[in-house]
């Protein structure tokens, strides 16, 4: 049995995509908490791809800075970096293409949030997991750090950068 991500939160109930789904037009505090207490029911479920899409989705939430939300989980960023240093046969995919992906796809409603945030969550799987290489056929300007942080500053929570550094020294 996996053990379970220090960084999440159980809820001690089974849930389901459909209680996610469930709130899909409030994207708010208490989607950002089912989607960490998700993350971790499938990570223990021995999904781990399933479970960092879960955690991916907790990303894009519309969470106030100071709420207890966050103050109880901050942003899932040393929960991704966990994840991905974890071995594990079940992890499908490359975490570093899928965050690059990502954060060059990105369209809609706070496009430019969603962009940093992945472009954070690559920055600590390529740290996490330096042997996964990038997708050589999507030709992509990688950010540095230093635009990264910038990037979170901007259209972030004054938070989050602490966050985020927290996860790449992890």
């Amino acid at each position: 049995m996996p053990t379970p991500c220090p960084f999440l939160p159980s809820c001690g109930r089974p849930l389901t995509w459909r209680d996610l789904n469930a709130l899909r037009d409030d994207q708010g505090p208490e989607l950002y908490r089912l989607c960490l207490e998700y993350g971790q029911q499938l990570w223990l479920d021995d999904l781990p791809a399933r479970a960092l899409l879960a955690v991916d989705r907790a990303l894009y939430c519309d969470v106030p800075e100071g709420d207890v939300a966050l103050k109880e989980y901050a942003m899932p960023y040393r929960a991704i970096g966990w994840m991905v240093k974890q071995p594990s046969d079940n992890f499908a995919g490359n975490a570093r293409v899928h965050y690059q992906h990502l954060a060059d796809r990105v369209r809609g409603e706070q496009a430019d949030l969603k962009k940093w945030r992945a472009w954070a969550a690559w920055a600590i799987s390529r740290i996490a997991r330096p042997d996964l290489e990038g997708d050589p056929k999507h030709i992509v300007t990688e950010p540095t750090h230093v635009e990264i942080e910038d990037g979170l500053r901007t259209h972030g929570l004054a938070s989050e950068i602490a966050e985020w550094r927290k996860a790449l020294t992890d």
